[in-house]
């Protein structure tokens, strides 16, 4: 039986861990060649050996995406590698500690990588579509706090821009046969929240906040990241996708 991506080549940024990694190698296990891009370092290209040890076909490119010169590179090497662009999950974010009321640089850096990032990528990804003539379909990770609120602003203000820039880009490029949606993860076991394993208590909070009582695994937002860069999903665009376990329906 064929797999829903062969043929296809997909691009994953903040490949090196968490849900870019798993969204990364379920793309490969679905067929897909995978460009597996984040800083540079040893995660992005663990992540491509170990998609190779489950037999599929990876390259890593490092790209930091606050860098528009960088995001184009990566897009060329792309092309360079597998001849094509199909599908891409702009997934490379931030979320910085510092209190950003008071911190402007860190403020800055949030929306440097999470928001204007997110456009670089959209704008080179959507050229390459454009330039092939087949469509595509791109995804970028939004949050949970890109539809509600938290203390964290750098944060908050960066994922709801993510879903309204997602919006635009839908709507500007629908007749082209290319889909722009965005998925709103609640909480997420990756390497950003591993750091509750040490502080049961906080772990337990935020269990307890969640109607089904637990933290997601990466693998859960990559199955829906999948679906919308599917077939299946060809009739959704400019949509952003909660995956958080009834957090916001409450």
């Amino acid at each position: 039986m064929a797999s829903q991506f062969d043929g296809k080549v997909a691009l994953v940024t903040g490949a090196g861990g968490g849900i870019g990694r798993a969204t990364a190698i379920a793309f490969a296990r679905e067929g897909a060649r995978v460009v597996v891009s984040d800083l540079p370092g040893d995660a992005g290209a663990e992540t491509v050996s170990m998609i190779a040890s489950a037999g599929g076909e990876a390259r890593f490119i490092p790209c930091n995406v606050a860098d528009e010169q960088a995001v184009d590179a990566l897009i060329a090497g792309t092309v360079d590698a597998f001849g094509r662009l199909d599908v891409a999950f702009n997934n490379a974010g931030v979320n910085l500690e510092d209190d950003m009321w008071d911190n402007p640089v860190a403020f800055e850096r949030t929306l440097a990588v999470n928001l204007a990032g997110v456009a670089a990528c959209i704008r080179a990804e959507v050229r390459q579509m454009l330039a092939q003539g087949s469509g595509g379909a791109i995804v970028n990770t939004s949050s949970i706090n890109g539809i509600t609120g938290s203390p964290q602003v750098g944060y908050v203000a960066s994922k709801h821009a993510v879903i309204g820039l997602t919006r635009s880009a839908a709507l500007t490029y629908a007749r082209a046969s290319i889909r722009v949606n965005a998925v709103c993860p609640g909480a997420v076991r990756t390497p950003m929240t591993a750091k509750f394993d040490a502080m049961p208590e906080i772990r337990a909070a935020i269990e307890q906040m969640t109607p089904m009582g637990r933290i997601a695994q990466p693998e859960e937002i990559a199955s829906a990241v999948l679906w919308l860069c599917s077939d299946g999903a060809s009739f959704v665009t400019g949509h952003p996708l909660v995956i958080d376990g009834g957090a916001t329906a409450q």
